[in-house]
């Protein structure tokens, strides 16, 4: 990851590069990608909406990820309440910040680049936990979000239009960092 620069990025300028990034990551059709597009430039106008991207050395986007404060009347919290609130779980969803996307291009995972984005945009944010949705198998990224301290707060929620279900999963900020390893 040491050619990798982390920092903010101006998603509503790159979200083409964004979304082809995605696209890879999650196999995305054209027709998927121009309805992601318009629904990442909408999320952008929302109040502490932040993105972070993981460039090479000459620019490319190699991941990103943005969130924001979470709001109950946004149409994913809508979703996910009745899941929550049947855990007792709901209050999850006020005073925390969502990671709304979080994308690695597949020939660069594995090098703490998904690690190195949720990371220090939590990292950034005022609210005290943070939740995320995740395709509910046993994934690279569910590991990821589990060794940050993310646990799961509901599974096979079923979002509209979705082939697969979904895991919601909540961690206590700042998210958890590996213990540095011993020198002897």
């Amino acid at each position: 990851m040491n050619d990798v620069a982390v920092g903010p990025l101006d998603l509503a300028a790159r979200v083409d590069d964004a979304l082809a990034v995605q696209a890879l990551a999650f196999g995305l059709s054209d027709e998927e990608i121009a309805v992601r597009r318009h629904i990442v430039l909408r999320h952008l106008g929302c109040t502490g909406a932040r993105a972070l991207g993981a460039t090479a050395p000459d620019g490319r986007l190699l991941g990103f990820v943005y969130g924001m404060p979470n709001d109950r009347a946004h149409w994913w919290s809508t979703v996910v309440e009745p899941y929550l609130r049947s855990a007792s779980l709901d209050h999850w969803l006020d005073d925390s910040f969502t990671i709304t996307e979080l994308h690695v291009h597949p020939a660069h995972q594995h090098r703490g680049i998904g690690r190195a984005l949720i990371t220090r945009i939590t990292d950034e944010a005022r609210e005290p936990r943070s939740i995320l949705s995740a395709i509910d198998t046993e994934s690279p990224a569910r590991h990821l979000y589990r060794s940050l301290g993310y646990q799961d707060l509901a599974r096979r929620v079923l979002f509209p239009s979705a082939p697969t279900p979904y895991a919601v999963m909540g961690a206590p900020l700042p998210l958890l960092r590996p213990a540095p390893h011993a020198t002897g």
